[in-house]
């Protein structure tokens, strides 16, 4: 998933309080989690909004509307409705600007200056739409935005989008080459294999995690290992690992672009998350 937004420079956490109810990782230490469970919307103190037309030239206008609490989940819904673009210029080349009209909207959260981690278990249990024309995704990005995409890294836990016309669960990581293109470890695994083992997949929720180190990524649907990417082969022409520092977490629903076309689809369409949560090894001493 390709970034094209200005970052902004970290900020402190919010406070975390254990809730020793949950369960826990053996080794491991539960150090921030969002279950969903209050309020109307994310807690800002967590989350942030992104606005507008962002990246990849998806078809979907992001705005808050389309994010709401309800029966403990987070739900982001893609809807099909004209929206006059805010930030409209008939005369940019930008796409972004370009064009006067959005005809679909849905919501893209993340945590960016407000709660970011380096290393543990990154753990997210999700319902997720596949019908064509839906992007949703579960992923990360590095705290130093300066460097610039992909160099700052990219860590997907969760995308759901047609590869070649099949539609695919992919479990990725890119950094960049020396011309600061993306270099990808990807796995695309075609949607088709989950549904031959249970055609009720769609519509059920499932378990995403990320366990990472010094060493490696290993990337989990379901107790299934996805991906494993090796760090030591991660760095960008500077030497830099973008894997070696602090990451931020994305939840959002694009429309269109990798997702295909969603003009035969019906909308609205849901995304579902029932928790968050992030798991570091613990320090007894």
């Amino acid at each position: 998933m390709m970034l094209a937004v200005a970052g902004c420079g970290p900020a402190e956490p919010s406070p975390y309080q254990p809730d020793n109810t949950l369960p826990g990782i053996e080794g491991y230490e539960l150090v921030w989690h969002d279950e969903f469970n209050e309020g109307k919307k994310p807690d800002t103190s967590n989350w942030s909004y992104e606005h507008g037309f962002v990246r990849n030239e998806e078809l979907q206008w992001y705005q808050s509307d389309n994010t709401r609490i309800e029966n403990g989940r987070l739900v982001i819904e893609g809807r099909r409705e004209r929206v006059k673009n805010e930030f409209h210029d008939s005369t940019s080349l930008d796409w972004r600007k370009h064009r006067p009209f959005a005809e679909y909207t849905s919501s893209s959260i993340n945590t960016r200056g407000k709660q970011s981690f380096q290393y543990g278990i990154v753990e997210v249990r999700a319902r997720i739409d596949t019908a064509r024309g839906l992007w949703p995704a579960i992923w990360m990005l590095g705290t130093h935005p300066e460097r610039g995409w992909p160099a700052n890294g990219e860590i997907d836990i969760m995308e759901y989008y047609r590869v070649n016309g099949e539609p695919s669960i992919l479990a990725n990581a890119a950094w960049a080459d020396e011309e600061h293109n993306p270099i990808w470890d990807d796995e695309k695994i075609p949607f088709e294999q989950f549904l031959e083992n249970d055609p009720e997949w769609p519509e059920k929720y499932h378990t995403w995690k990320m366990k990472w180190d010094e060493e490696r990524i290993r990337l989990f649907l379901d107790d299934q290992l996805l991906n494993e990417i090796d760090l030591a082969e991660t760095l960008n022409p500077d030497g830099f690992n973008p894997f070696h520092q602090p990451h931020y977490i994305l939840l959002n629903l694009a429309i269109g672009a990798n997702g295909g076309d969603p003009s035969g689809t019906d909308f609205p369409k849901q995304y579902e998350v029932d928790y968050v949560r992030v798991y570091q090894e613990r320090n007894d001493s």
